[in-house]
């Protein structure tokens, strides 16, 4: 049987690095000739990384983009490929460009640009117009990018009906969530049937500051079938043969698309660009394509921290991090996706006990960092909290301990790892989680200090489940950290749910309200009691504030902190009765 070979590559592109994202390309290609590839595929903006920002409202970026886009142009000598990129003229768009043998010879543009979440592409690009069909020979592979072909009816459609395409490849920098994969491949089957075509979805894979791309392209077949899958979180060459005789002579003939046609009549806004036909013939075999093993959510998510922290570290070209490891849950867990990033011997963990510090938490703190093979620092606060103590004992003369002195300790301990990060350029770790940051149980200056927020997006019931995750495949983090009620340690047996309600019912509160967007009396509704749920949505509105002051972190659930969820500090609005 004759086969168009077609490979995706499935690669790491870093925001602005021009050069780097160009050679990385030219390799993609070289792989693909090897494989025996007619054509390959590059992410959305692969040549500048997503999501560039307002690096695209700079001409000279644009241009420089478009320039190390005729570097890639000029390496595709005997190959086809499509690869993302700022296209400029009359506007600004985001683009596949088309590259045969060396030339040029189509664009297209992006015709659904998102405006949500994390997306803000209509403040940088105007939408695209029309279809795109190329033509190899007796194939015709449609090109669209990321969102178009999220929509039923939209250019996938049109380039099926009007283009007779036979392939439609959509190149996409998606970013992950928990879940996010599932829905993807449902939605990718049902366009794949709909349309009676072959789907070759090709995503980015990254860390971006807060976003993850996960990778994890698919080819589809017209039945709905996976024929290959990329890896999770890792770069991937993906490359799949396409039967292009009896198969797509049949589709083209299918009554459901004949039909479908005639019902909508003549689509006159898909351009369809014949090409030179590749030699299909001459490809070595083809080994068959992996199978992966469907990860469970907790392992997704373990594995989009990882990346993440891997990424935003490397990128930003820090060498070492540093984690302060109080002995609770929270700091252990940030210390091993760390280590697991980077390996042990970039990260060093600081402790800073007080006279509020139990030996056991002193003692799990010094575990967990033998455990991980982490230097170990022993940094003591008590002697600096008492000279504020003292500085301050005229002006706090009569008045009892309270808040001001809890935030004082954290303050100290935010100061002293911001000074081991300045004297030897190590990025701090903050450890707090979503929960914390969720209701402002956190100190701004203090355990919120830091450069990059691992847990930021993980709830603490999740922190919880991720431990005994990483602990089920080697034992770092003590069974006794686990067990522990969970506590900041700032005064005499303070335990969190003081401040806060149990976190088994604090987590559920807070998915409703910030990432579903469900008032109080639908909370109320799910079971929860209404003084509690007046509590939390209230708490949740007043610490804006803080989490605006605090830094990146990682986008794992729907809805983040940051980008994701803009809300005024300044507000009078709520959405409590």
């Amino acid at each position: 049987m004759e086969t168009l070979r077609i490979a995706l590559v499935q690669m790491n592109a870093t925001v602005g690095d021009l050069a780097k994202n160009r050679d990385r390309i030219i390799r993609g290609l070289e792989d693909a000739r090897k494989a025996g590839a007619a054509f390959v595929a590059f992410p959305e903006l692969a040549v500048t990384g997503y999501p560039p920002e307002d690096l695209v409202l700079s001409p000279q970026f644009v241009a420089d983009n478009v320039k190390a886009l005729g570097d890639v142009c000029a390496a595709t000598r005997g190959i086809t490929a499509a690869v993302g990129y700022v296209d400029c003229g009359d506007d600004i768009y985001n683009a596949a460009a088309i590259l045969h043998d060396g030339k040029h010879v189509a664009t297209y543009h992006k015709r659904f640009l998102p405006n949500y979440s994390v997306f803000d592409e209509d403040r940088y690009f105007q939408a695209g117009t029309k279809g795109l069909v190329v033509e190899l020979g007796a194939v015709r592979i449609g090109i669209n990018i990321c969102e178009d072909i999220w929509y039923p009816g939209g250019p996938t459609t049109d380039e099926a009906l009007a283009g007779d395409a036979d392939v439609i490849l959509n190149i996409s920098s998606s970013p992950f969530c928990a879940g996010k994969h599932a829905q993807r491949k449902k939605m990718l089957a049902v366009r794949a049937v709909d349309n009676v075509v072959c789907v070759a979805y090709l995503n980015m894979v990254g860390g971006q500051d807060e976003l993850i791309f996960d990778g994890r392209s698919l080819v589809v077949n017209e039945a709905g079938e996976t024929l290959a899958e990329g890896r999770a979180f890792d770069e991937d060459l993906v490359v799949v043969d396409l039967p292009i005789d009896s198969v797509f002579r049949r589709r083209l003939k299918d009554p459901r698309r004949r039909k479908e046609k005639l019902r909508t009549g003549a689509h006159s806004d898909v351009d369809i660009v014949p090409l030179a036909a590749p030699a299909f013939a001459s490809a070595p075999a083809l080994a068959t394509a992996p199978a992966y093993a469907p990860a469970s959510p907790d392992e997704e998510v373990y594995g989009a921290l990882v990346l993440g922290v891997r990424d935003y570290v490397q990128k930003n070209k820090f060498q070492k991090v540093v984690v302060g490891l109080s002995g609770g849950i929270d700091s252990a867990l940030t210390a091993a996706i760390a280590v697991d990033a980077l390996g042990a011997t970039n990260v060093v963990g600081v402790t800073m006990p007080s006279r509020f510090s139990s030996d056991a938490t002193r003692a799990d703190a010094e575990a967990v960092a033998h455990a991980l093979g982490v230097r170990f620092l022993t940094l003591p606060i008590e002697p600096l909290a008492a000279a504020f103590d003292t500085a301050l004992a005229h002006d706090f003369s009569g008045l009892p301990r309270d808040i001001t002195e809890e935030n004082l300790q954290a303050r100290i301990r935010g100061n002293l790892l911001m000074a081991l990060s300045n004297k030897f350029g190590w990025l701090v770790l903050s450890t707090g989680n979503k929960s914390e940051l969720s209701m402002g149980y956190c100190t701004l200056y203090g355990d919120m200090a830091g450069g990059f927020a691992i847990l930021k997006d993980v709830p603490k019931t999740l922190v919880y489940r991720l431990a005994a995750l990483r602990n089920a495949r080697s034992p770092v983090i003590p069974e006794s950290t686990i067990a522990r009620p969970p506590t900041a340690e700032l005064r005499d047996n303070q335990k969190d749910e003081d401040s806060l309600p149990p976190y088994a019912t604090l987590d559920p509160i807070l998915r409703l309200y910030v990432e579903e967007d469900a008032n109080e009396d639908e909370i109320v509704a799910a079971g929860f009691d209404r003084a509690t749920v007046r509590r939390v949505c209230r708490t949740v509105d007043t610490s804006e504030y803080k989490r605006r002051q605090g830094p990146v972190g990682i986008k794992i659930t729907p809805r983040a902190f940051g980008k994701d969820r803009r809300f005024p500090i300044t507000n009078a609005y709520t959405r409590t009765v």
